[in-house]
């Protein structure tokens, strides 16, 4: 579940493509010029952050719900964590999507090709679908993580 976040990381790839820098301050405002890539950055932006509906609010949503079973202080600097990486996702968001066109630059550039938009468009329906319906992806794992939690309870009981 978590590697449908590495999806947003190939959107970034997509405008370094055209621009050639991964500063922040060289975009901004380019929803108006490419309104198909700001939509799909949406996406993969808010399933990087974890929001519900997506498949990264599964993957978060389990993995602290085992963090605090096992240990309550780590549970709450993990979603500390959550909370501060969310808050700096939207606000990369806001600062390269919205706001005022400085770089004139970027009026040049064009929106998502066919085979772009193709490509982002079937990585964004599995990132929605399985947010809504993970348990394929869960009864995937299961059979994995039992036995990794049986070795795990055979090696405790050794020692």
């Amino acid at each position: 579940m978590v590697l449908f976040q590495q999806h947003f990381f190939l959107c970034v790839g997509v405008v370094y493509d055209r621009m050639h820098s991964r500063l922040i301050n060289t975009y901004g405002g380019i929803v108006s010029i490419i309104p198909k890539y700001s939509i799909l950055f949406m996406v993969f932006t808010l399933a990087a952050l974890g929001l519900p509906g997506t498949s990264g609010f599964v993957g978060e949503f389990l993995i602290l719900m085992a963090a605090f079973k096992d240990n309550f202080l780590v549970a709450v600097i993990a979603s500390l964590g959550v909370i501060i990486g969310a808050a700096y996702m939207l606000w990369l968001y806001k600062r390269v999507v919205f706001g005022k066109l400085v770089n004139l630059e970027l009026k040049e550039m064009v929106d998502l090709n066919k085979s772009e938009l193709f490509i982002l468009i079937c990585l964004a329906i599995p990132t929605l679908f399985f947010g809504f319906y993970p348990d394929p992806l869960i009864k995937t794992i299961e059979v994995s993580i039992n036995d990794l939690i049986s070795v795990y309870n055979i090696n405790i009981v050794r020692n």
